[in-house]
């Protein structure tokens, strides 16, 4: 019983992620809601509607609680750390975001290259241009593509061009 409970929850998640693929946005937001009135525990749901709340409506308060309890109730799953932490770096909330960070790398499945560039982000955006260089160096250390690389690069030379006029 309760297994046919997750599987349409499931599928109820899968609709709203296509929705939200076809931008009908509101109706995405109803079926998420529609799962989150069964199932207040579903991470994945409160993780896009975090997304819709940053990306759609610019209403950060209401992501940052829906990234909250995604973390919360869905450790496991990487979106969230994804979303969560373009959220905290928009807010400059950096000790929420390194210790997000921290916590991501762990996490498997994980891609380090996203990760160590969300690093790099944050550390750029806070002057410590050394540690951004380093991580941006662990970023393209991490790709396997040649334009990535090529846009890793771009982002050691600015900052080690920011070092020069600061």
């Amino acid at each position: 019983m309760e297994q046919d409970k997750n599987l349409k929850l499931d599928d109820l998640f899968f609709e709203a992620d296509q929705l939200i693929k076809d931008q009908r946005i509101s109706d995405a937001i109803s079926k998420l809601n529609e799962i989150l009135a069964e199932a207040p525990d579903y991470g994945r749901a409160h993780n896009h509607l975090g997304w819709i709340y940053e990306t759609k409506y610019k209403e950060y308060t209401k992501a940052y609680e829906h990234y909250r309890l995604a973390l919360k109730f869905s450790p496991d799953y990487a979106a969230v750390y994804y979303n969560y932490a373009i959220l905290l770096s928009t807010l400059r909330k950096f000790d929420e975001l390194e210790a997000l960070l921290n916590q991501a790398i762990k996490v498997p499945g994980m891609n380090f290259a996203t990760i160590y560039n969300e690093y790099a982000i944050m550390y750029e955006a806070q002057g410590k241009l050394d540690d951004a260089i380093h991580h941006y160096k662990l970023y393209a250390q991490n790709l396997y593509d040649n334009k990535l690389i090529d846009g890793a690069v771009e982002s050691i030379n600015r900052c080690k061009r920011k070092k020069e006029i600061l």
